[in-house]
């Protein structure tokens, strides 16, 4: 069998909608930045972990294709717009058939995605056939976060049954949020040889910022 570097693929869907201008866009650019540079700090993160980055607003875009992280690029972030959620996930469906390495007969492939999506409202566009599409097919471990008191629990729970609440959007919620995720991304890099494929992945606790939703 060909040895080959199998990678923990990590997609962020972050919602850049209009909502979110300010300080809220900001905060997560930083959250970005402070979660890359965690990242960086943990070698066996740097040897499995590979970032990508999918924003939607009125339509939805890879701003960042899998990448390693010591040559991920940080995308600049700019809300405006609607809340195309549907978009997204479909983008996010389409990303993973194209990047994640499925297995073969001479050759493993990647580690199921871990996906994060965080939206604080509610989705402007046909979303349900994606996000049933997305729950029946668990293309990756999805973690969504239903920031602020905008955002509609149910919606993300017909997508996945994980879903986390961040109280408020304010700069130290998000912080706090992205520092959370950058953990969940260390412990799963960490113990990823002993989780089997439909195995729930081991979260860290949260910060009292998080609610995880029952």
């Amino acid at each position: 069998m060909l040895e080959i570097n199998r990678r923990l693929p990590v997609y962020l869907l972050l919602d850049t909608s209009g909502s979110m201008s300010g300080e809220p866009i900001a905060a997560v650019g930083q959250g970005v930045k402070a979660l890359l540079a965690d990242l960086r700090s943990d070698p066996q993160a740097i040897e499995t972990a590979y970032l990508s980055v999918i924003t939607f607003d009125s339509v939805a875009r890879q701003l960042s294709p899998l990448t390693e992280l010591m040559a991920f690029q940080e995308p600049k972030l700019i809300a405006s717009g609607a809340t195309a959620l549907g978009s997204a996930l479909k983008l996010l469906d389409e990303a993973i058939d194209r990047e994640v390495r499925k297995n073969a007969p001479d050759q493993k492939g990647d580690w199921k995605p871990l996906i994060f999506l965080m939206t604080d409202g509610m989705p402007t566009d046909s979303w349900q056939i994606a996000a049933d599409a997305i729950k029946k097919n668990k293309p990756g471990n999805l973690i969504a976060c239903a920031a602020g008191s905008g955002a509609d629990v149910d919606v993300l729970k017909r997508i996945t049954e994980i879903v986390i609440r961040l109280d408020t959007l304010q700069p130290d919620s998000l912080k706090a949020f992205f520092k959370w995720v950058s953990d969940s991304i260390k412990i799963t890099s960490q113990s990823i040889a002993q989780i089997a494929a439909d195995t729930p992945i081991n979260l860290p606790p949260p910060p009292p910022q998080i609610q995880i939703v029952p």
